[in-house]
């Protein structure tokens, strides 16, 4: 199988098996493109991952596409979201066709209520393990714990916060050139 071919049943595998939207796709993803293909390496997924969480768009379609262009550029992103998009799309459809059908019915009520935890767990589980990557300790953890309480408690807009850690991140970059402690 070409790497198109490939990126296409892998990203299909990946949106196909994966309850919860996109970040609980993340571990399979880091599985698949990093483990197992060794597409990329965990700093490359890592990157990959932050640009994907800025970009406006779907987040697993936006890390589909993004992993696929670097690997086969354009046609290789196209592939890569498109394998991301079929399944969901399928699901989807056959939900639409049947809704009517099983819209009250107790049993598949019962089955989403079971699905939710297990959905927070997979969503959860990447946090924890991107953390211990991305070396957040009990000195810099206060950034993320700050930000969210400022958009929870004060409602302050998540751009504002992005703003102010560019220019905060910028600021000490400068702090560092110029000689100062890490």
């Amino acid at each position: 199988m070409g790497i198109n071919a490939t990126l296409f049943v892998t990203f299909m595998k990946i949106s196909g098996f994966t309850l919860g939207g996109g970040m609980a796709m993340v571990p399979m993803m880091q599985a698949e493109v990093v483990d197992h293909h060794k597409w990329l390496s965990q700093e490359e997924f890592m990157d990959i991952l932050a640009v994907s969480q800025a970009t406006p768009g779907i987040f697993a379609v936006d890390m589909a596409s993004h992993i696929g262009y670097k690997l086969n550029g354009i046609r290789g992103g196209i592939i890569a979201a498109l394998g991301n998009i079929v399944p969901s799309l399928v699901i989807i459809l056959l939900i639409a066709i049947f809704f009517t059908t099983f819209n009250d019915n107790y049993w598949i009520e019962a089955i989403f209520k079971g699905i939710r935890p297990a959905v927070v767990a997979l969503i959860a589980a990447p946090v924890f393990s991107m953390a211990r990557r991305a070396n957040i300790n009990r000195h810099n953890v206060i950034l993320p714990i700050a930000s969210a309480l400022l958009i929870w408690l004060f409602g302050v807009s998540p751009l504002w916060i992005i703003v102010g850690a560019a220019l905060g991140g910028y600021c000490y970059g400068l702090y560092l050139k110029k000689g100062g402690k890490k």
